[in-house]
């Protein structure tokens, strides 16, 4: 197992520690269920806004809760350790939760980035984070990249 996935009393220390060293730590979330470039660019770009990149990884319970029963198709472990291989990704913390909202209230970020087709004030863990004088990025989706359309495109491709 990656050295970068942090049970969630560990990605605590490790942003108390940052804290303390005046980082600037991003955060965003997601089921990240079969990596695309559209995932990269967003993880890129979400990590060239401050120093250090934690991802909030939907558990498999969590992404089946969130998106139905035939959802994830790759395990939790494996996603995981895809987004770990990324230069860009400096921690990953898995929630089991509906949303991310309990994570981000007990990590606090500096920045909380989704991407574009969220509107900010449906962003949860918003409220948090301004709270405590942190900012909240919507980062453009890019077009055609999506997990979703990968899908329908397999589906389609192999009937």
């Amino acid at each position: 197992m990656s050295e970068k996935i942090k049970s969630l009393s560990e990605i605590k220390q490790i942003v108390a520690m940052l804290k303390a060293q005046n980082k600037k730590i991003v955060f965003t979330n997601g089921c990240f269920d079969i990596l695309h470039a559209g995932h990269v660019k967003y993880l890129q770009e979400a990590k060239s806004l401050g120093n250090v990149l934690i991802i909030g990884l939907n558990t498999d319970w969590s992404v089946c809760a969130n998106k139905g029963p035939l959802r994830p198709l790759v395990g939790e472990q494996d996603r995981a350790e895809v987004l770990a291989a990324l230069s860009c990704v400096d921690y990953i913390v898995m929630f089991d939760e509906f949303t991310p909202e309990k994570l981000i209230e007990e990590i606090v970020p500096n920045i909380l980035v989704k991407g574009g087709d969220y509107q900010i004030d449906d962003i949860k863990g918003r409220e948090c984070v301004e709270a405590n004088n942190g900012m909240v990025v919507s980062i453009p989706f890019i077009q055609d990249k999506s997990t979703t359309n990968l899908i329908k495109l397999i589906i389609e491709r192999y009937k």
